[in-house]
């Protein structure tokens, strides 16, 4: 097996790899082509068949176990294949778990953690809604444990969702620590439960793709209506307190450009913001250094809006 993470260019290959996404393209000459992303549990790779039509070229589709060989080619700063050949593959060609990226802690260690910060949870009502998550729906701590917190900017692994929301209740901690004005068990139930949408926004791997609902509602209203949802059977819930939670749900996206509802108008809504953006960042430069290895300057990067580059000696 060679994976994605371990290619070099000038390599030729042929290997197996998921069909992650195929998209039929002309050249300025009018001539076809396919865009292939190839994807393994170390990462996705660009590929391009210049001759679809080719008899070495099989029949597959988006979602197909692939072979391919070819060329690997560096392409403004990045590495992608030239496929020459393709060849659909059969189960008992490839093992699963090689195709599915997946986070490299522990994950029933990470979801001990979370469950923990439950325990300090000493508002009563908050404490019943996230037992109503991560205590007693199986069926949601299942998803809630597998999933990503992403398609592809950050997190887009399994296990990203629980590894995202953990960290962002770290910081969180930090924040509750150093500012007094921020109401501790409010900005640990909203951290823990930003993301829930999540689990219904994205399918489960290997898709890992935006689902109907997804792709219409998004994850912050999926969100906000699965803890309606939960607040209705938990008697006399204050309300206050639901709008509040609620509040800082829609608004940790912070900006109405980026997705929010509503701008953060509580303290909790905008430590939320912070450690939420926080996290999405640095995690998406991890994997950016992760993904170029051997080399400085990383290019330009249309998020961060910067040309990047590698600390010296790191």
């Amino acid at each position: 097996m060679r994976y994605i993470n371990g290619l070099h260019e000038g390599e030729t290959i042929r290997n197996v790899y998921l069909c992650k996404g195929k998209r039929s393209a002309e050249t300025r000459n009018g001539k076809p082509y396919d865009n292939v992303l190839l994807q393994d549990k170390t990462g996705v790779l660009d590929g391009k068949v210049w001759d679809p039509n080719s008899q070495g070229i099989a029949d597959y589709e988006e979602k197909d176990f692939i072979e391919v060989y070819g060329e690997i080619i560096s392409y403004n700063g990045n590495l992608q294949m030239n496929i020459k050949q393709i060849r659909k593959v059969g189960e008992g060609e490839y093992e699963p778990a090689d195709y599915m990226p997946t986070t490299e802690k522990s994950v029933d260690g990470m979801y001990e953690e979370l469950t923990a910060y439950i325990r300090q949870i000493g508002n009563p009502y908050l404490k019943q809604l996230l037992e109503y998550f991560f205590v007693n729906d199986s069926e949601f701590i299942k998803r809630f444990k597998g999933h990503s917190a992403a398609k592809t900017v950050h997190h887009g692994f399994a296990g990203g969702l629980l590894e995202h929301t953990l960290s962002v209740l770290h910081m969180c901690e930090y924040f509750a620590g150093a500012y007094s004005i921020l109401n501790r068990d409010l900005l640990f139930t909203a951290a823990m439960c930003h993301d829930i949408g999540k689990t219904r926004e994205l399918s489960a791997f290997p898709d890992n793709d935006y689902t109907d609902e997804g792709q219409l509602i998004g994850h912050i209203v999926i969100g906000v209506e699965m803890i309606g949802d939960a607040l209705r059977s938990i008697p006399d819930f204050p309300e206050k307190l639901a709008n509040e939670l609620k509040h800082c749900v829609i608004a940790h996206h912070g900006e109405l450009e980026y997705g929010s509802p509503k701008k953060p108008a509580l303290a909790e809504a905008l430590a939320l913001n912070l450690a939420d953006n926080a996290d999405a960042k640095m995690q998406t430069l991890t994997e950016i250094f992760k993904g170029k290895q051997g080399t400085d300057w990383l290019g330009y990067n249309k998020l961060f809006e910067s040309n990047l580059r590698r600390t010296s000696g790191a």
